[in-house]
């Protein structure tokens, strides 16, 4: 009986995260990359930003969805490495893309909504995935890391971190004291939803990623697949929205936030290959 249940439980996130997959091309190919039927309530350089994030969406997630649903169905083991990667950005990814949007704007026109029922899919789909992940993931795995090497690393994810929250912070206080920055007429709801959920939640889980390594390393890798998926995707996202509005000469593209988003993608790839490295297969219990 369990076992059926079991088996019921990942045919069902096996066609979730395939589903999802499609349905991730789907808005990509009619959103403002491709074929621009699907249009966003969002200034010009918001549509920029939504074009980056479609083209990782269209080649990179698309494919880690239907990657991670196929192998899960076929019960790969490769599957628990795919399925738990992907879920924490899929729920960043619908939030920014309904909730970030200028509702309230006169001026701005967008019809995203009639596509609410995909969004609201992926986002449930997402959080089934997620906690189906955490459940049959291996909570014990043998780590060997090194003081030294750990040391290094965690010197320069905690400067590019400190770089990541100084730079929304100053934009934050900036319209506090004087009720505009760079973007924010043009986007404000956008800019308190990126700058509120970074400040709130991404860089405390990097903080946070960086303790469990310290001081849980053995119990934790789990978790750590979990953080170290979201933070590459996302950062890689980021990256392609950067270079997005640099080719289409965005007069709000920084230079400056394009080094550190840089900077971070060099260390969270380098993070990430360094965990993995330093794990070994789950220690056998006695």
């Amino acid at each position: 009986m369990l076992e059926k249940r079991m088996d019921i439980e990942r045919i069902t996130v096996s066609l979730l995260c395939i589903f999802s997959g499609i349905i991730l091309i789907y808005l990509a190919i009619c959103g403002p990359l491709v074929l621009n039927i699907l249009t966003y309530k969002t200034a010009e350089t918001g549509i920029f930003q939504i074009m980056g994030q479609d083209l990782v969406n269209l080649f990179l997630l698309s494919s880690l969805l239907i990657g991670s649903g196929i192998t899960l169905f076929l019960k790969k083991k490769i599957a628990l490495f795919l399925i738990i990667s992907h879920p924490l950005y899929l729920i960043y990814y619908v939030l920014s893309y309904t909730v970030g949007l200028e509702w309230s704007s006169p001026t701005l026109a967008g019809n995203s909504e009639k596509y609410t029922f995909y969004f609201l899919f992926i986002l449930i789909s997402a959080v089934i995935t997620l906690l189906y992940a955490l459940s049959i993931f291996p909570q014990t795995y043998k780590s060997s890391f090194k003081k030294k090497s750990l040391g290094v690393y965690s010197g320069f994810y905690i400067l590019f971190l400190f770089l990541f929250s100084a730079m929304w912070l100053g934009e934050m206080s900036q319209v506090m004291n004087s009720g505009t920055t760079r973007a924010y007429e043009a986007v404000p709801t956008a800019f308190w939803l990126i700058r509120i959920f970074d400040l709130g939640f991404t860089i405390p889980l990097g903080f946070l990623s960086l303790y469990l390594l310290w001081t849980r390393p053995n119990e934790t890798y789990a978790v750590q697949f979990l953080f170290y998926g979201f933070f590459l995707t996302m950062i890689t996202a980021v990256n392609s929205m950067g270079w997005v509005m640099f080719f289409k000469q965005d007069p709000f593209f920084l230079l400056r936030d394009m080094s550190v988003f840089s900077g971070l993608w060099i260390i969270v790839f380098g993070g990430f290959i360094f965990v993995l490295r330093n794990y070994q297969q789950p220690a056998r219990e006695n």
